[in-house]
């Protein structure tokens, strides 16, 4: 394990930073140290993109871009990596065919957002052969403009689909993959003061450095808890990186269910998961923007426990499983029971995620819903998740899950329990959702009151059946 250095690609030569602060931020770096001031520091939590940039990422034989939101990501996780900054677009003193699309159609305003366009437009231009509506929408869905100018910047990356893709950083490609090679397969230990940081590249390396360092935050894309840094103005003496364990970053079927690796990135699942549970897949794309789901995992939301986490009633409602390992075992829990109380979760020190396990569907419905106040890249008010086996007009099998309507995301079992081995009729329906209140009794906070999250569970309940009814022609009683 190397210390105390990390190393990094940037402008064509491997950068070395020795005993970085483990706790700044890469937006930090870049202004104040490289003095590249054209990333901006907005909402220092990840929410409005002004920070953004792009990783590369040595994917086999290829690099694979990535934007992210600079200002919630530590200076230590651009081991390995690629940095690319809005100033590095420009080549020989011509614009990138991003920024000139942006200056043709009039796409900056202000201009204090601009670059965290140019850098999500940036990324999508070298991931896609072409940019549909949706694509470009989703590519720029987690960048804010306070001066309402998205038709042009929309327009601007329309424009793109006429250019040849051949930019500077298609030419030297053979050359950056040379130097992230050079650099790649490095497991780092940094001791810098009183705080510490490991970036392990293998588990049986996690195991040992949580012998001996079991109260460590385990972070991935640490998009939560960076969050202890950079709005509660704490300091993380110990930090453990999970995202660099290649062995946690996978999707593989078995027989009867689907396995995915805790440090697989959300963009990656939520790609997979489309062909078996497309309102799973609808549901992550609005868990949070591209520079978001670009690093976080699922893993990372069940670890965090919050109540309004989007996956955690999904999870709930297909009865899945979660594969600890740690102390020399390995356990399997249901996911149902996992979460104890606020925040907290059967997680032992010196434990940690290995993987989530998905049964798959046979015959089964399953329907998943996010209300919040903004379609994209908000959090949830209210989630709602139902999984459920019909056999004529009778319900065989039902899970029901919510998350914003306890402390924990939770089944909604009496709700269940007077829907199961019953005829779908108006009156059971009427019936399962005074039983909500029941199973839950929600609070009132900044995002929605105790009465309308009710009201919203019982409607989603109400939609969930109406929506079964059209896609199975099942005729619902009086």
């Amino acid at each position: 394990m190397t210390s105390n250095i990390v190393k990094f690609v940037y402008k064509n030569k491997i950068l070395e930073i020795k005993n970085p602060d483990t706790n700044e931020t890469i937006l930090n770096y870049v202004r104040t140290k490289l003095k590249k001031t054209g990333t901006k520091e907005g909402c220092a939590e990840g929410g409005c993109g002004a920070c953004t940039i792009v990783i590369g990422e040595l994917e086999k034989n290829n690099i694979k871009y990535k934007a992210i939101n600079s200002c919630i990501a530590f200076l230590p996780s651009l081991e390995g990596k690629q940095l690319i900054l809005v100033e590095d677009l420009i080549f020989k003193n011509e614009l990138h065919p991003v920024q000139k699309a942006m200056v043709n159609y009039h796409g900056s305003q202000c201009g204090f957002c601009t670059p965290g366009f140019v850098m999500s437009l940036f990324a999508m231009y070298k991931n896609f052969s072409s940019y549909k509506d949706e694509i470009i929408k989703d590519s720029i869905q987690g960048n804010l403009c306070r001066c309402t100018g998205y038709r042009p910047i929309v327009e601007a990356a329309k424009s793109l689909n006429k250019d040849s893709k051949r930019d500077f950083f298609a030419k030297d490609k053979k050359n950056t993959l040379k130097l992230l090679k050079k650099i790649k397969n490095r497991s780092i230990k940094i001791i810098n003061n009183n705080k510490k940081y490991f970036a392990p590249k293998f588990t049986n390396e996690l195991n040992k450095i949580l012998r001996s360092e079991p109260n460590s935050k385990l972070i991935s894309g640490g998009t939560d808890v960076s969050l202890i840094v950079t709005k509660e103005r704490k300091d993380l003496n110990s930090l453990i990186y999970l995202n660099s364990i290649d062995e946690l970053n996978y999707i593989k079927e078995n027989k009867g269910f689907i396995e995915v690796g805790a440090s697989t990135p959300l963009i990656k699942f939520e790609l997979f998961i489309k062909k078996y549970f497309p309102d799973f897949s609808e549901v992550l794309k609005r868990y949070g923007s591209v520079q978001i789901r670009n690093v976080c995992t699922i893993a990372g939301n069940i670890a965090t426990a919050s109540p309004i986490g989007d996956t955690l009633p999904l999870l709930l409602a297909l009865d899945s499983q979660i594969i600890i390992k740690g102390k020399n075992k390995t356990q399997i829990l249901p996911i149902n029971g996992f979460f104890t109380s606020y925040r907290k979760t059967k997680l032992k020190k010196g434990q940690f995620i290995h993987s989530i396990r998905i049964p798959f569907l046979k015959q089964n419905i399953f329907k998943a819903y996010k209300i919040s106040k903004r379609i994209d890249d908000d959090i949830s008010s209210v989630c709602a998740s139902f999984n459920i086996e019909i056999n004529k007009d009778k319900i065989k099998k039902i899970r029901i899950a919510y998350g914003g309507m306890s402390s924990t995301p939770k089944r909604a079992f009496n709700c269940e329990k007077v829907l199961v081995n019953s005829n779908i009729s108006y009156k059971i329906i009427g019936k399962a959702k005074k039983l909500l209140e029941k199973d839950f009794k929600p609070i009132t906070d900044t995002r929605a009151t105790q009465n309308y999250r009710m009201e919203v569970a019982k409607n989603l309940l109400e939609k969930c059946f109406s929506e079964v009814k059209q896609k199975k022609n099942i005729r619902i009683n009086g």
